[in-house]
């Protein structure tokens, strides 16, 4: 357990996320997850959590390991084509991790969802985190459309509204 990484997830804390995502970012966000899920059967969730704290933290719980904990926490692998991914920010530590659910995993790889993610990091450390959000959503949903194009009826099965944790 690192004291920098703890130290750094006291002090900015979950006010930074809600500092960068305003209400406008957010709803420009979801906008962006709308426009993917027309063109796409799959479903896109984004969680931006500020930081962690108590047993995660303590624990020195990875942001890949939190990203699958909010992953089945929001059902996201509870879709019809298992084609839910799930785009995590975790901003004390700008790590943005990808979770796909097995059906679209299958066809994209991790390397596919890594480049991706360094592509949204590179974004974020010049200070661009609505354009590297959007940009990444951008490129899930291509994914998607590519292998998971509009059915003739395609319920939207998740919320698409940002989550701020």
């Amino acid at each position: 357990m690192s004291i920098k990484r703890i130290a750094r997830h006291l002090v900015q804390h979950h006010w930074r996320a809600k500092q960068i995502f305003t209400p406008a970012v957010l709803a420009r966000i979801e906008q962006a997850i709308k426009r993917g899920e027309a063109i796409h059967s799959g479903q896109v969730r984004f969680v931006v959590e500020g930081a962690l704290d108590g047993a995660p933290l303590f624990r020195n719980q990875p942001a890949r390991e939190r990203a699958l904990d909010v992953f089945a926490q929001l059902r996201i692998w509870d879709t019809a084509h298992n084609n839910g991914v799930l785009i995590y920010l975790l901003l004390a530590d700008r790590d943005v991790e990808i979770v796909a659910d097995r059906g679209i995993h299958a066809k994209v790889g991790a390397g596919g969802w890594e480049r991706i993610c360094r592509a949204m990091e590179t974004e974020f450390r010049s200070g661009q985190f609505e354009r590297g959000v959007i940009d990444g959503i951008e490129a899930v949903s291509g994914e998607l459309a590519r292998h998971f194009p509009p059915a003739a009826s395609h319920p939207n099965e998740l919320p698409d509204a940002p989550v701020v944790m």
